[in-house]
């Protein structure tokens, strides 16, 4: 994360084929790429919540990353629909996936 103290965190649940298809994998390996920590976790419910704390240009481009279609990046499954919620950083280390 950014020296800067300007992290900031970001929830998000995104809806599609994102469970049994390497979708929280492919997460955390964007996330550390882009040297954010959080945490990507199934929900009972078909969606995948993503947690990423870090700078907000980092954040930003996750999100474009989840959103890309087709992708880029070589994300599985199939996203159709990213919503977030912003608040303030917490001190995240690292990257879960659940």
């Amino acid at each position: 994360m950014s020296g800067d103290g300007a992290a900031e965190r970001v929830t998000v649940f995104v809806s599609g084929t994102v469970q049994g298809v390497g979708f929280r994998w492919w997460v955390r390996s964007q996330a550390l790429e882009l040297g954010l920590a959080g945490s990507a976790a199934n929900k009972g419910d078909g969606r995948v919540e993503v947690v990423a704390e870090g700078p907000p240009p980092a954040l930003a481009e996750l999100l474009s990353r989840l959103r890309a279609e087709p992708s880029a990046h070589r994300r599985p499954g199939r996203v159709t629909a990213v919503v977030e919620h912003r608040t303030a950083a917490r001190g995240a280390r690292g990257f879960e996936t659940r």
